[in-house]
């Protein structure tokens, strides 16, 4: 294991070198980097986002479930985390 830490500073420091040496070529990684950092952030936020819309779909799915069973709104409200305006409206 010790080795293989060796080796990747060794690869590490070996690219610092070169990159220090080559303007260019540090101005290349470094938009290299600032890419791949923008596109991780940008599969992380579509990730949040599709998790967020789907529980959404999923609470109002319960909802409506939980309306078919006669339920009163407020309870309903109080259990999904929904307004009873919001539920109130899956009625229609």
């Amino acid at each position: 294991m010790l080795q293989m830490n060796e080796s990747t500073l060794k690869k590490a420091m070996d690219t610092l070198e070169f990159l220090s040496q080559d303007r260019e070529a540090h101005r290349l990684y470094e938009e290299r980097q600032k890419y791949l950092h923008d596109e991780a952030s940008m599969i992380e936020w579509a990730t949040e986002k599709g998790i967020v819309e789907g529980e959404k779909r999923k609470t109002i799915e319960i909802a409506k479930n939980m309306l078919s069973f006669g339920l009163e709104i407020s309870v309903i409200a109080k259990t999904s985390g929904l307004t009873e305006s919001e539920v109130e409206a899956l009625k229609d």
